[in-house]
This record gives C-alpha cells, structure tokens and sequence, in this order.
C-alpha cells in the first residue's frame, strides 16, 4: 500500500475519479451528436457548419483534458506503491499526448466550421477541398503522434493497475483497450464509433469508481 491520505489528498483523488467518469460520457457523446456525412459535398459542408460538429468536438477536447485529471487521481493513489514509477509515467506520456493531440480537435472543431458555412453561403463546393489542408501536414502528424502516446499512457496504467496489489488486477484493461483502439476507429461508421465510445466510458468509469472506493483519509 501506498502512503497514508490525508483529507486533502483523498479530496483530490475523488475528485479526479469524478473527472475520469466523466470523461468517459463525453467520449460517448462526442461519437453520438457528431454529424456523419459525405464531407466531399454541400451535406458535408452543413455538417460542419452545424451547431452540433462543433459541440461534439468540444465535449472530445473537454473529455481529454479531464482524463488527465484521472491519471493525476491514479498516480496520487499508487504514490509510494510498487508501481509508483509507472503511475507516474503514464500520467507524464499522457499530458504530453494529449498536449499533441487537442490542436487537431481545435481545427476539426473550428476550421472546418468555418469552411463549412462559407461553402454553404457560396453554395460552392469546391471549397471543401480546403479540409484536407486542415488535415494533413504537421498537424496531422502531431494528431497520430500524440495518440499514440495516450494508448502508450493507457497501456501503462492498466499495467499499473494490474500490479499494484490495490485495484482489481482487470479494471484497466478496458481503459487500455478502448483508447489502444482511438486510431483504428477513425475508420468505422458512427454505430462502430459509438461502440468504441460505450468502450472508452465503461473503462473509465470502473476504474474511477476503483478510485473514488479507495480514497480514504
């Protein structure tokens, strides 16, 4: 076991297991009210132009940066422990992840909302050729660099998790599973990215309820 919690440590590790399941539900509505259409033309033009796409981004950005308040609540729970090292790894290579990956949230959310209405006010559809500038290059790059690193960072806690001797040994897996898989479900309809959003929210609520059950003064 790790080092005894005073009130204010516990205070915070409960209030970080709050803001992992809470993460996990904004995960699922990202997938849920994010418009899905033929981006090529004007449909995908209102898309993006809708009060929805940019909600729906909002609510991914909003839900990784609270998961990182989650691995702050895991790592002050594994302080001290057998897997402190660890703990504290995966709290460090996510920030660094998710330092990556929200600019390209940023544009998704914001450039192609704006070229959404202009190409619905012009009613011209060869401005939709602008989002793949907005999606490749660098930022790309930095996209897919940086979730890779939260699927590092996953992997690395329920690793942690599995040996800490202080959470059940499976109530990470999940967690990992569902963010190891963040890339490949770029490619799926919006049921399978709903699915894997439904995946992303029951990890992160078992082991935030771990969290909140083993945070005491």
């Amino acid at each position: 076991m790790g080092r005894p919690q005073t009130k204010s440590t516990v205070f915070r590790i409960r209030l970080g297991a709050a803001a992992l399941a809470a993460a996990g539900v904004l995960f699922v509505l990202y997938a849920a009210i994010r418009p899905f259409s033929d981006e090529a033309t004007l449909q995908g033009a209102a898309a993006f132009a809708s009060a929805a796409w940019v909600v729906a981004h909002m609510l991914a950005m909003i839900g990784f940066t609270l998961l990182m308040l989650g691995l702050l609540a895991l790592y002050l729970t594994l302080q001290d422990t057998t897997v402190d090292h660890a703990a504290f790894w995966a709290l460090v290579v996510g920030l660094v992840g998710v330092g990556l990956t929200l600019p390209f949230y940023g544009g998704e959310a914001f450039g192609l909302h704006a070229i959404g209405q202009l190409a619905l006010f012009s009613r011209n559809q060869s401005l939709m050729k602008a989002v793949e500038v907005v999606r490749s290059g660098p930022q790309l790059a930095m996209f897919l660099i940086g979730l890779l690193a939260i699927g590092v960072s996953a992997i690395t806690v329920a690793t942690a998790v599995w040996r800490s001797r202080v959470f059940p040994k499976w109530s990470g897996v999940p967690f990992a599973l569902g963010f190891a898989l963040y890339i490949p479900q770029f490619f799926g309809t919006q049921p399978v990215r709903v699915a894997h959003g439904l995946l992303v929210m029951a990890g992160c609520v078992w082991l935030a309820a771990d969290l909140w059950q083993r945070a005491r003064a």
